[in-house]
This record gives structure tokens, sequence and C-alpha cells, in this order.
């Protein structure tokens, strides 16, 4: 299953918004929480998770090396970093998911376009005499 990435949901999050990550998240701090809030923070959170992921798949490369010597003890640390692992994979794994459903549920609306010029109303037609059905003489 192929997920996005941090980098690849800030540039949906920049295209939306119409501006830099950076300015976003500058500007965000002087608001009220919102959904820009929010978005930024699954980001950071997902971005926290990939970062979580790397660390956890080198220092179980570093355990698994062929010259390392494997004792009770490194089995452990391998059992442990391997489950730390999968951890990291799950949350990576839960916050592009919903970070990428939030996005989908959003689009960028467009500007306003101005209204076309409305005529004027028209004037209203005299009203024609009344004919009364009574002969003249």
């Amino acid at each position: 299953m192929s997920h996005l990435t941090s980098t690849e949901i800030a540039g949906r999050i920049e295209d939306l918004y119409g501006a830099p990550l950076a300015d976003l998240e500058a500007h965000a701090q002087d608001q009220p929480p919102g959904m820009l809030s929010a978005l930024l923070g699954m980001h950071d959170d997902l971005a926290l998770a990939e970062r979580s992921i790397d660390f956890h798949r080198d220092h179980l490369a570093r355990l698994i090396h062929p010259e390392r010597q494997m004792g009770r003890y490194e089995v452990s640390h391998l059992l442990d970093g391997a489950r730390r692992l999968a951890e990291a994979v799950a949350v990576r794994d839960v916050q592009a998911k919903s970070v990428a459903a939030v996005l989908q549920s959003l689009a960028r609306v467009p500007a306003p376009t101005p209204a076309p010029p409305t005529p004027s109303p028209s004037v209203p037609a005299p009203p024609l005499p009344a004919q009364s059905t009574a002969r003249s003489r």
C-alpha cells in the first residue's frame, strides 16, 4: 500500500493554501486553532513518524551487521528494535491515511469572479386608459 510522504503532504498543503509551508506555519501561530493548524500538526506527526522509522531501521541494521556477534543481550535489543520499527510504521500509516483523507475532502476555493453588471430595471409602461363599457353620447 502506497502512502504519501510528509514531503508530498507538505506540497499538497502548500497547493491548497497557496503559500510555502514556512509561511503557513508562521501565519497559523497568529491565528486561533483551525483547519490549517490541524493540517500542519498532522504533517508534523507524519514527519516525526518517518524520522522514527529511519532511526529504528538504522538501529536494526547496526544490530544485524554481519561482523557483529549475536548473543542474548543483542537478541533482546533486536526484538525491541523490530517492535519499535513496527510501531513507527503503524503510526506513519495512520497519519498518512488521515491527513490524505482530510486533504482530499478539501479543495481550494477559486477567487470570486466579479458579478456581471445587473441591468437597471426597466421603466414600467404607462398604464393604458381604462375603457368604459358605457356608450358615449
